[in-house]
């Protein structure tokens, strides 16, 4: 293999693209949206929570460099899995945390990891995060895409008071 997707939902895309940007291997991490049953969503109708799309991060990577199961340790280690409602103080459906496998063996790898979280006993609440087979991924709009590169102030103050920081400072004791 050489060429792949991973597709996560882990709340405001906006925090989901930095965590996996820096990586060797990681040739793109657009947002945008995915698992709905609307065509071309835009962000103020995903907003509305009534399209069945969830903001997203699709990651282009080669898995000769980086492997799936790295991914997926980062991606649970940027996200409050216990959250059923949705992440930190973004709400509702749009905001849940989800894995969206591309494979069969993308599946199996994601059920793994979510199971190993969960033996782990790190949270004491179930982890909650959905698996689904990826669906359509739809690119958000351009003022959304590598955010934390564009408005680097307020990306920062985000993270910081939505909660996200914080919570990944306590649990994992890296944020960056």
């Amino acid at each position: 293999m050489a060429i792949q997707y991973a597709t996560f939902a882990g709340g405001c895309f906006w925090c989901m693209v930095k965590p996996f940007d820096q990586y060797d291997g990681v040739h793109s991490v657009t947002s945008g949206y995915t698992g709905g049953h609307t065509v071309n969503p835009t962000y103020n109708e995903v907003c509305t929570n009534t399209t069945g799309h969830r903001e997203a991060v699709e990651i282009e990577f080669d898995d000769r460099v980086i492997r799936y199961e790295e991914l997926l340790n980062i991606f649970w280690q940027v996200i409050d899995p216990t959250d059923a409602g949705g992440q930190f103080h973004d709400r509702g459906e749009s905001y849940k945390s989800a894995i969206y496998t591309h494979s069969d063996e993308q599946r199996l790898a994601a059920e793994r990891s979510k199971q190993a979280l969960q033996d782990s006993g790190k949270f004491s609440a179930p982890i909650v995060t959905d698996i689904f087979q990826a669906d359509v991924f739809y690119p958000a709009e351009d003022y959304h895409q590598q955010y934390y590169k564009k408005n680097p102030g307020h990306y920062a103050r985000y993270t910081v008071g939505s909660g996200r920081a914080g919570f990944i400072e306590k649990n994992w004791g890296n944020y960056s």
